[in-house]
């Protein structure tokens, strides 16, 4: 008896899936490689960037023919920049910071393969298309006007819209940022205590400048840092990575102990303020931190020393004899402006490098107030006041810019003698100006509430504006002088831009 076996439906429904497949394949071979290749990841897709976001990476899903990557990829707005590959991926370097308040897009067409190229097929690669974002520009400043007197407002000049930050019962004296923008430390005092020792240290949320897929946090949520309990907090400063908060404290039962004190800026994790820790260091005066975060520069007799944090700062880790005052560094530290005291009364601006090279800027019968680096030229802005001739003693403040490769100086602007109590600060994007322009109260007040509001130098403000001098660069020096400030419809003092 003989056996017979029979095709069932699966083995049949089998053969055909492999005759198929065998005959996709020997297409594909026959055809070569017909894929294009495409953009995998862009590292900036729909994020909103700031001027810390230097560079963004194109991903590619094969090896790139270089050439024709660079010579087609394309950014509206322009933005300058330089260009390397790492293997598939091809870094984009800008060379200045990317405007605040502008959306970007980045467009790539007509790139090829390097297989392509080599085999001569005009194959091009997936149009691929990115969209990005830089942030609003946004600036804080101390109202002076009578409905909002003494509290921190943000002001959103993309957007204009406009949001207090702190509560009425707080008078705000001085505020840094964060890095990020999503929270202000500001040292405050109550209105029910004219007396400008008592300040506290708070921190308060400005709702702007969330995560991606994260709930937003309301502006406005207000935490106690340090209180003033057993000392005197006076000047502070935040670390430039936001995590470490410098302190120049004073003993209210004891004036000899008066130092620097730290303490981490992070108290999300705590539910009481977190218990600063003294640096273990000679008395000094003003002070910074440096861009590292991890020294402070700190006025010491006639010199200034840099101070270690993390460590016993009992031995400085450098001493500047000749210099009295630190202004401002450099992004990446190597370059520090520098104040120079000298018997005549007079002062020097000297730009100070990490290499021991010093090189005078300027000088001045007056006061160097403030400067600040430009992250994207070798430019130094200034603000800067000059003796007056004649028997009353008076000083004319100024705002100046300096080449420092060559020391030359370009004046900006000339501000009234009578309003010395300016500040000023160099937008992240470097494209603006901000400085204020405050009058002092001369007249008796008829109400003790008109002069809850003082200066530095403890005079009453009687009024004050906002001002806003553009710097986009002009080659024609003619051009450039017809740039003229723009007053803001603001009224307070101290402003900052927002990161």
């Amino acid at each position: 008896m003989t056996s017979r076996t029979s095709i069932q439906p699966l083995d049949r429904i089998a053969i055909a899936l492999i005759l198929l497949l065998t005959l996709a394949i020997g297409l594909v071979i026959s055809q070569g490689d017909a894929v294009k290749a495409s953009v995998r990841s862009f590292s900036w897709q729909n994020q909103q960037i700031g001027a810390d976001d230097t560079s963004f990476t194109l991903t590619f899903s094969r090896p790139m023919e270089t050439k024709t990557v660079e010579e087609n990829i394309k950014l509206d707005p322009p933005l300058a920049g330089k260009i390397s590959w790492a293997g598939r991926r091809m870094v984009y370097t800008l060379l200045t910071p990317a405007p605040y308040g502008t959306n970007y897009k980045v467009q790539l067409e007509n790139a090829k393969d390097k297989f392509s190229a080599k085999e001569g097929i005009n194959r091009v690669i997936q149009p691929f298309s990115g969209t990005f974002k830089t942030r609003d520009r946004a600036l804080l400043y101390i109202s002076s006007a009578p409905q909002e007197q003494g509290q921190l407002v943000l002001y959103n000049l993309t957007q204009g819209q406009q949001k207090v930050l702190t509560p009425k019962d707080l008078v705000v004296m001085d505020f840094i940022p964060f890095p990020d923008g999503k929270k202000i430390l500001f040292s405050a005092r109550t209105t029910k205590n004219q007396d400008i020792l008592s300040a506290q240290l708070y921190t308060v949320t400005t709702g702007v400048y969330t995560d991606e897929g994260k709930e937003a946090i309301a502006a406005g949520k207000v935490d106690l840092v340090l209180d003033s309990k057993d000392y005197q907090n006076l000047k502070f400063d935040l670390s430039p990575d936001g995590k470490t908060i410098v302190v120049q404290r004073g003993n209210k039962s004891n004036p000899g102990d008066f130092g620097l004190w730290m303490l981490p800026s992070d108290t999300s994790n705590s539910r009481e303020p977190q218990k600063p820790t003294p640096v273990k260091s000679k008395p000094g005066g003003d002070f910074m931190i440096t861009p590292d975060s991890q020294a402070v520069a700190v006025a010491q007799g006639e010199g200034t020393a840099i101070l270690a944090l993390q460590k016993d700062a009992e031995k400085p880790l450098d001493f500047l004899p000749q210099f009295g005052l630190v202004q401002a560094f450099t992004r990446d530290g190597t370059q520090a402006a520098m104040v120079k005291f000298n018997t005549d009364y007079t002062r020097d601006l000297f730009l100070v490098t990490n290499q021991g090279t010093q090189k005078q800027l300027l000088k001045t019968t007056g006061s160097i107030l403030s400067c600040q680096f430009d992250i994207a030229s070798p430019t130094l802005y200034c603000l800067v006041t000059q003796l007056l001739p004649g028997q009353t003693y008076q000083e004319q403040p100024y705002l100046v810019a300096i080449d420092t490769k060559t020391a030359q100086q370009k004046p900006l602007i000339v501000l009234p003698a009578e309003q010395r109590n300016v500040q000023m600060n160099l937008s992240p994007d470097g494209l603006g100006l901000l400085f204020d322009q405050v009058v002092p109260q001369t007249s008796p007040s008829p109400t003790p509430n008109s002069q809850i509001l003082t200066t530095e130098d403890g005079q009453a403000i009687a009024s004050s504006s906002l001002w806003l001098m553009p710097l986009t660069p002009i080659a024609d020096p003619e051009a450039a002088a017809d740039i003229k400030p723009q007053k803001l419809p603001l009224v307070g003092f101290h402003p900052r831009w927002l990161p």
